[in-house]
């Protein structure tokens, strides 16, 4: 654990809010090595370039992972890590920023908000398109404003208390946010739910759309996820032998189907004759919208109709990242096929209507 010292902060830092950096690597923490490439640096490296930290009247402290995640490697395994370090430090900090890769981030902090049951303090994922090192980078600004996020009181309780992404001036609902473009600063977009705060000359929040504070919210952290979780995207001409292929799959325990618009899918019998086989199987099937801003009805056109009747969810609004999390999540917490049924058409974390 790496402590932030500043001249006299010992004295002040009972009153101080105290802020715990969970640094799992990404782009943020990337330099430039001899051939070019981006590695990784240690935080203390990056502390250094982030002199604005020292001058915060906020108490900080960093738990950096021996070994750096590269976002695109992430695995369950991972998000169990975030989450025990947060609730082996509950008691001592009142906030939490994860940094955290930009490629899945919106998986990790979709995964968090169900693993953190009983959440009622800030855990704030950030991170940055560009190194911190590099010129023009967006690094500085998302580190610093998320940390003043997490730090935000409102009538000595948290402004935020849940698992949020904060990402170019903008602060989102962790399982309702997907990023959405590769090459500019603002890389992530929540379609379906409302923007949480807005940083620009002073942060802005908006309280009627965050969670509201639990004041008898006791953390509880359950630990088991099934990844035996397919995502069969659907486009025009699939064959039957690629839809077989995934319905198939060995171990397969549950399928994210992503389909047209508000939950249109083929109405070819041989397709829904493969829903009906792996409904029969025990395989949870959970219909979820292509469209980023897309929600899913069953029965709004007659392509739709008929999924219910196979045993097809309806994921409503879900994000796709939050619909495969979720599904890990209860298949890996929940022995009996129906009650993971029941639980995944009802919101755990604000992750869906």
């Amino acid at each position: 654990m790496l402590k932030i010292e500043r001249e006299g902060q010992a004295k002040e830092a009972e009153g101080l809010v105290h802020v715990l950096i969970i640094y799992t690597g990404g782009t943020i923490g990337m330099v430039q090595n001899g051939g070019g490439a981006l590695v990784p640096m240690p935080f203390d490296q990056i502390m250094e370039k982030v002199p604005e930290l020292n001058s915060m009247d906020i108490a900080l402290d960093v738990h950096s992972f021996d070994k750096t995640i590269d976002s695109s490697n992430v695995s369950f395994e991972d998000w169990k890590s975030i989450a025990r370090v947060i609730e082996e430090n509950y008691l001592l900090f009142d906030s939490f920023v994860v940094l955290h890769g930009t490629d899945t981030m919106a998986y990790s902090a979709s995964a968090l908000s169900y693993l953190l049951k009983g959440l009622n303090k800030p855990v704030i994922f950030t991170g940055s398109q560009m190194p911190i090192g590099a010129r023009r980078t967006d690094a500085r600004a998302n580190l610093i404003t998320a940390i003043e996020i997490a730090a935000k009181r409102v009538g000595g309780r948290p402004a935020v208390p849940e698992v949020c992404i904060y990402f170019d001036y903008k602060l989102f609902r962790g399982n309702r946010a997907q990023k959405e473009k590769s090459s500019l600063f603002a890389a992530f977009e929540s379609e379906n739910y409302p923007t949480l705060a807005k940083a620009g000359i002073m942060i802005e929040y908006d309280y009627n759309v965050i969670m509201p504070y639990n004041p008898y919210g006791v953390l509880e952290v359950k630990y088991d996820f099934d990844p035996n979780v397919a995502v069969l995207r659907l486009y025009p001409s699939i064959t039957k032998e690629i839809v077989k292929a995934v319905l198939n799959a060995e171990n397969l325990r549950g399928v994210v189907i992503e389909s047209y618009g508000s939950g249109n899918a083929p109405t070819d019998a041989w397709f829904l004759d493969l829903l009906s086989e792996a409904n029969e199987k025990g395989i949870v099937l959970f219909n979820v919208s292509q469209c980023a801003g897309g929600k899913v009805v069953h029965g709004q056109y007659a392509t739709s109709s008929q999924l219910e009747s196979r045993g097809v969810l309806s994921g409503k609004d879900i994000t796709t990242e939050a619909a495969v999390t979720k599904l890990m999540y209860l298949l890996g917490n929940m022995k009996e096929v129906d009650l993971v049924k029941t639980w995944l058409e009802v919101p755990l974390a604000g992750e869906m209507i």
